[in-house]
């Protein structure tokens, strides 16, 4: 066991965080990681048990958790992303979640072998997959922008809707086996929850206002709104258990649509807060778990049960629900398959097991164990098959990282060519027409809009592109787009054209070259620079290194006026030229390059001579 509380909860952050390092650096669903850790250091090898160790703590801080990282999810839930999509939402929300919860209490009652009141009570939970499950799938699998969607509306919407129809179907089963059985519980039931939904609009709306006519500073509205987060769960679960998750959700889709100008800020804080949170719970839960509950796992009533859930239920209830909502059989063949459970599930789920063994239902003692299963076995399944099954299914835009150059002019027209013609996706962004006219001419994929604008936001799919290249004339405005979209693509993947003028002894570019980031290529190179190559003639040329022609005799071949661009290492990985790359070109590795037009008249010259050389001989 570990030493102190402290040393746990340590010890907690450094596996969540370093089993989400893991997952990212050898592509791995990073809930099947965290799983893993957490029961090796749990039941397996009894490092710790979390719920043992917290003690009455332990459920509050699940809680509340859980209802920041729902709030987190549902900060993204825009209705402009609904455009051409709402009626699928709304049908799997609703029919395909009440065919679910029926099914799903059916599939309990007749192969888990529960009582009808538990087996209504936990089908009406597991309609859940929830934010925390669905959004590292999404991120890892580079779904087309429609099922995607579909699946995040899903997951964060359906959340507490699984919740509150547990909790509706405990209130029946109370009502009904009560001595006196009354329906003024139901009318209670159904009136916290709208007073949570009301809350949940009022605490959003009042915060959209006092952000937007400064009443908070900037420095408090991220900490403001995670103390509000707290009490708008705290205060609609005090009145009715369960319908917190119903107020947060209301109280980030209300925050979401308001159009406040520093969204996107706490949007980007509420992410690290959630993939913190995450981690941790995860850890804490599977850590919690016993020896015995594993073992139940492998009875044949409980694999049972998954199996069905899984190639029965939910494939039956999205195929249902969504007859004339315009998705295509594919979509509705991934959607049916991809419905992994969570944190939301883990925790109501042991909320629910002690309250019904209290009430007497003596088989709902195996609630944590079919809840285990059916977690880990589906994030199991759905983590590593949702790739392979949308690429199958044709509805993944994952291949070679591409790359999104921002900015239409003479040299990222060629540089988006060059990308083209070795199979990279490339995409320029501009918001000229004017501008845009030669890459039209080229036949270069292109969006017209600026990069900064909602519209780009929701109308741009920027999923096959993992790098972001900022080379438009205004050295500020391409700072500025480094610094906007630097949380989303990483550090190591955002570059900006080098903002350096020459002068005399240095390089001078005031304080832009200190904002956002990456110098692509070398900082002598400005674009106008570029532009001039182009202009002169230079080539955009591609070589391959060998064993006989390495690095350093390349390097020897290229003056000192050749740019070198970017590689692409066999394995297909694209790596653009800048002066903090730490990639060495090694053998196998194709090197693109501008070079001189003399280099390319020796080259033809070279040619020439061996053919002439050659008629002689014959």
């Amino acid at each position: 066991m570990v030493p102190s509380l402290l040393f746990e909860i340590t010890l907690i952050g450094i596996l969540g965080i370093g089993s989400q390092w893991v997952a990212w650096r050898y592509r791995l669903p990073a809930i099947v990681v965290m799983a893993i850790t957490g029961l090796l250091v749990g039941p397996i090898f009894g490092i710790m048990n979390p719920e043992e160790d917290f003690g009455d703590l332990f459920s509050p801080i699940i809680s509340v958790a859980v209802a920041i990282i729902l709030f987190e999810g549902s900060l993204n839930l825009s209705f402009k992303e609904l455009r051409g999509i709402s009626k699928p939402i709304f049908r799997i929300s609703t029919l395909g979640a009440f065919i679910a919860w029926i099914a799903g209490s059916l599939t309990a009652h007749y192969v888990a072998g529960l009582s009808w009141a538990v087996a209504f009570v936990i089908g009406g939970l597991f309609i859940v997959t929830g934010p925390t499950v669905i959004m590292p799938l999404l991120r890892q699998a580079k779904l087309n922008p429609r099922p995607a969607k579909v699946l995040k509306w899903e997951g964060i919407i359906v959340d507490p809707i699984g919740a509150l129809l547990a909790v509706f179907a405990f209130e029946i089963i109370t009502v009904i086996t009560s001595e006196n059985p009354s329906g003024i519980q139901l009318v209670l039931f159904f009136a916290a929850s709208i007073f949570a939904i009301i809350l949940g609009w009022a605490l959003g709306k009042g915060l959209g206002w006092m952000f937007e006519t400064g009443h908070v500073p900037e420095f408090l509205k991220s900490p403001v709104i995670v103390v509000v987060v707290i009490f708008c769960f705290t205060a609609a679960d005090m009145i009715m258990h369960e319908t917190g998750l119903l107020s947060v959700t209301a109280m980030g889709i209300t925050l979401a649509n308001m159009g406040i100008s520093s969204i996107s800020d706490m949007r980007h804080f509420k992410e690290n807060v959630s993939v913190l949170l995450i981690s941790a719970i995860f850890i804490m839960l599977t850590a919690s778990l016993e020896v015995e509950t594993l073992l139940q796992i492998f009875s044949p009533n409980i694999i049972g049960y998954v199996l069905l859930m899984m190639f029965a239920v939910r494939p039956l209830s999205i195929f249902l629900s969504t007859i004339g909502t315009g998705l295509s059989f594919n979509e509705k063949a991934l959607l049916g398959w991809i419905a992994p459970r969570g944190i939301v599930a883990l925790t109501v789920s042991s909320y629910f097991a002690g309250v019904l063994l209290n009430a007497g239902y003596e088989d709902a003692e195996i609630l944590t164990t079919l809840t285990f299963a059916l977690v880990f076995i589906t994030v199991l399944a759905h983590g590593f098959s949702i790739g392979w099954l949308a690429r199958k299914l044709g509805l993944s835009s994952e291949g070679n990282p591409g790359a999104l150059i921002i900015g239409s002019n003479k040299f990222t027209v060629q540089l988006a060519q060059s990308l083209k013609n070795s199979n990279i996706p490339v995409m320029l962004v501009d918001s000229s027409w004017e501008n845009l006219s030669l890459a039209r001419k080229q036949n270069v994929p292109f969006y017209r809009g600026d990069m900064l604008s909602e519209q780009t936001e929701h109308m741009l799919d920027t999923i096959p592109y993992d790098y972001l290249l900022a080379v438009t004339d205004d050295n500020a405005y391409n700072s500025l787009i480094c610094t906007t979209f630097l949380p989303e693509y990483g550090r190591t993947n955002v570059f900006k054209g080098s903002p350096y003028t020459h002068f005399q002894d240095g390089y001078s570019s005031g304080v832009v070259s200190k904002v956002g980031g990456r110098i692509l290529f070398d900082k002598k190179f400005s674009l106008e620079n570029l532009i001039e190559k182009i202009e002169d003639g230079y080539v955009f040329r591609q070589t391959m290194l060998t064993e006989k022609y390495g690095l350093k005799q390349y390097l020897d071949d290229k003056g000192s006026s050749t740019v070198f661009l970017y590689l692409i290492k066999p394995s297909g990985v694209l790596k653009f030229f800048s002066e903090e790359m730490r990639t060495v070109p090694a053998v196998g590795d194709k090197i693109v390059s501008l070079t001189p037009p003399t280099k390319e008249k020796e080259k033809i010259k070279a040619k020439l001579d061996t053919v002439r050389n050659n008629d002689r001989k014959e």
